[in-house]
């Protein structure tokens, strides 16, 4: 006699299930905001990992939406979906309608636009293709996984800002102006810090671009290669740890539906105690705007630096002198 025996269904899908049960019968409604990942891994005694795909299935099924400032609420079109198990088939295309081809542009605009609403971890192959209204497998002859995908959206993402030639007159100016290009393209992509790698670096033709362009900046300084590539990479570590700081708080805002300006009032009463014990005076002295001024704190480092790496290409002159 054979017996078989029914493989376990995943931690995740049970959890998606229980979520969409209470969804779909109105328990959770419209605007309703959901659990956070760590809310939800805390709580059911899995991994974050666990947790992050139990929210990306029931965002790929349309159930829950991010929304800026109150975290990952219950969509507004989850009360007219009908229950669905845990593989879904791609929404039929309506006869007679010609279906577009897709274009490699097309592609990686629509998974930027996911990630700057959502995060990279909303990126998949498959929410892609529902947002194109297109087949999984369509997406392949664009690029083979994901990746891929996301290495392609960062060279998107910095072709985006201009960089003249020659550029500004002087090398201060130039590497200012690069610097300030890359704070405000992380600025409009929080996902983009997270993406890039100093010890493994995407080689990718913009971002490529972009330190050529920082290279370029310091010639006649007679400087050697070693010490320019250095301060190119100095320069973007500076800015993508900054932005690092900003997407936090970002994420932190969206699952929590907390301001920083709102967690920093709940917190009053505990550094009043600490600032009026006597122990930090000079902290006690520090305008609060200051803390919460990360642009301040990007042009602070920016200056600073500058003054430091102006120091040593003096020094340089001198000892050629």
């Amino acid at each position: 006699m054979v017996s078989s025996t029914r493989r376990p269904e995943p931690p995740y899908r049970r959890i998606v299930a229980e979520f969409r049960a209470r969804i779909l019968t109105g328990e959770l409604r419209p605007g309703d905001r959901m659990p956070s990942i760590r809310q939800i891994a805390q709580r059911r005694g899995v991994a974050v990992a666990t947790a992050t795909k139990v929210m990306a299935a029931l965002r790929d099924e349309g159930l829950v939406e991010a929304k800026v400032g109150s975290g990952t609420v219950v969509s507004a079109r989850a009360g007219h979906k009908e229950p669905a198990g845990p593989a879904t088939s791609p929404r039929p295309r309506q006869a007679g309608v010609p279906k577009q081809a897709l274009n490699r542009e097309q592609v990686l605009r629509t998974a930027i636009a996911i990630a700057d609403n959502e995060g990279l971890v909303a990126v998949s192959m498959r929410r892609l293709a529902a947002e194109l209204g297109a087949g999984p497998m369509s997406l392949y002859r664009h690029v083979a996984n994901k990746d891929e995908l996301v290495t392609q959206m960062v060279d998107e993402a910095f072709g985006e800002p201009e960089l003249p030639i020659p550029g500004p007159e002087g090398w201060r100016a130039k590497l200012e102006l690069i610097s300030r290009r890359q704070w405000e393209l992380c600025r409009r992509h929080l996902w983009l810090p997270r993406a890039v790698s100093f010890t493994r670096p995407l080689l990718v033709p913009n971002m490529m671009a972009h330190t050529e362009w920082t290279l370029r900046a310091l010639d006649g300084l007679g400087l050697p290669m070693t010490t320019r590539i250095r301060e190119a990479l100095t320069l973007h570590a500076l800015v993508v740890t900054v932005a690092l700081s900003m997407a936090d708080e970002v994420e932190a805002e969206q699952e929590t539906g907390v301001t920083l300006t709102g967690w920093w009032l709940a917190q009053r009463k505990r550094a009043g105690e600490l600032l009026d014990s006597g122990r930090f005076p000079l902290l006690a002295t520090v305008p609060e705007e200051t803390v919460l001024d990360l642009d301040g704190l990007f042009e602070y480092s920016l200056a600073r630096h500058l003054d430091g790496f102006a120091a040593l290409v003096q020094d340089q002159a001198r000892m050629r002198s």
